[in-house]
């Protein structure tokens, strides 16, 4: 049997109990049941339905990363983020190479005036323990507001004669 939260008719709240039992009580003391927000859980459900869920999608790289290396991962980067997915770039340094940390900084410099058409930065690149990452988004594409695509099939306004 379906159950129903019930409210007084001065707004206290009854508790949840049967529809039959709520018809019930409501008869006895002479009320009418009254049904409000029917819809709310499938509106809930479907707001959920709605929602996109964005994943991090990480790439690895080394300060020493060959060319070829890097532009695959840059290309994939890429792909991810035109697909909606966020993108960390993570920048492993092992033994000496914590000593030139600038070579990791400058593939994350490169990366991101690589990814600068479809990604903007989210995170700067930072150090944690031994590595080095940096986190992209999407770019957001706005729509102008007040410019209405033109209706198709449709030509332009004759002009004035002069």
């Amino acid at each position: 049997m379906p159950q129903v939260r019930v409210v007084t008719d001065e707004g206290e709240p009854l508790g949840v109990m049967d529809t039959r039992d709520a018809i019930r009580s409501a008869r006895e003391k002479g009320l009418d049941l009254v049904e409000v927000a029917p819809k709310a859980k499938k509106k809930a459900n479907e707001a959920k339905k709605k929602q996109v869920v964005i994943t991090v999608k990480e790439v690895k790289f080394r300060p020493g990363t060959d060319v070829h290396d890097y532009s695959y991962r840059m290309k994939r980067s890429r792909e991810w983020l035109q697909e909606g997915d966020k993108v960390k770039a993570t920048i492993w340094f092992r033994g000496r190479e914590m000593a030139h940390r600038e070579l990791g900084a400058r593939i994350l410099e490169q990366l991101e005036k690589d990814l600068a058409d479809v990604g903007d930065v989210e995170m700067r690149p930072r150090m944690e323990g031994n590595q080095m990452f940096t986190i992209f988004m999407p770019k957001r594409h706005k729509k102008p507001e007040g410019s209405k695509p033109p209706a198709e099939g449709r030509s332009p306004a004759p002009s004035p004669a002069s």
